[in-house]
């Protein structure tokens, strides 16, 4: 049937979206545990700075990090759905996989 081709497309375009903004956060997270991060390396070194502040630091990293994992997980699980429709073969589902991760990667 037409409608359930064009509503696969649509699925398969919008879950290559999603992947394509998932990468991105998983960068933008990236990013942000890293500015975290040398902050309380560097106060380690120069002195023992206050406890509670390296321990917060410590702990948004660790805040981040549990984030990253998060998105990784859905990362891999979204990329093996897409792989799968793609390896339906049908011309459409392709293009719509192409233009998914396309408009996920330009938005």
């Amino acid at each position: 049937s037409h409608a359930g081709m064009v509503l696969s497309v649509l699925v398969i375009l919008l879950l290559s979206m999603l992947y394509e903004a998932i990468k991105m956060g998983k960068a933008v997270l990236l990013r942000r545990a890293l500015l975290a991060l040398p902050r309380s390396l560097s106060r380690e070194s120069l002195a023992e700075a206050e406890e509670g502040d390296t321990g917060a630091t410590q702990g948004r990293w660790f805040q981040y990090h549990v984030g990253q994992t998060l998105f990784h997980v859905v990362q891999v699980v979204l990329g093996y759905m897409v792989m799968l429709a793609v390896m339906s073969y049908n011309a459409w589902i392709f293009l719509g996989a192409i233009a998914g991760s396309t408009l996920g990667y330009f938005v």
